[in-house]
């Protein structure tokens, strides 16, 4: 019978694996395997699969039209007329809006935490053994526990 667990890469596996080995298991029953991180580059832009929760436009587009507005309103008053001014307006509002965003966005990057690798632990044990084994796992804060049967021929 196998256990199989998945640990965030933390003290606790140590814990566990030694609380495991002192109630009887052998280390040449224990498998540990930390699995490497995928670092995925960060996207500008949303896809239609893929999303972060990030939208570059979202501030953009609300200063053009804000300031498309003023311009047209402020147009009536101004030389060149509402239409050239709600043009110059909304040129100014996206470009402005965009230069915000992109601070904001690459300033929260840098402040974001990184997530810890996951680690699988795999025990070989017997069938008595088998929850004595799970209840370990659990008492360390594993994130899932499951049992693995391989039939013997």
């Amino acid at each position: 019978m196998y256990v199989v667990s998945a640990f965030e890469h933390t003290v606790k596996i140590e814990m566990a694996l030694t609380s495991i080995e002192m109630k009887g298991i052998p280390k040449a029953n224990v498998l540990a395997v930390p699995l490497d991180p995928r670092a995925p580059a960060p996207a500008l832009f949303d896809r239609i699969h893929s999303s972060d929760s990030r939208s570059l436009l979202d501030v953009p587009m609300i200063l053009s039209a804000l300031f498309a507005l003023l311009g047209l309103i402020y147009g009536f008053l101004l030389a060149w007329g509402p239409v050239l001014w709600a043009l110059i307006g909304m040129v100014f509002g996206f470009g402005l809006g965009l230069l915000i965003k992109l601070f904001t966005v690459k300033r929260g990057e840098k402040k974001q935490t990184k997530r810890l690798p996951a680690v699988v632990v795999m025990v070989c044990c017997r069938d008595d053994q088998l929850q004595m084994v799970q209840d370990t796992m659990w008492a360390h804060a594993a994130l899932g526990v499951a049992k693995v049967d391989i039939g013997r021929s």
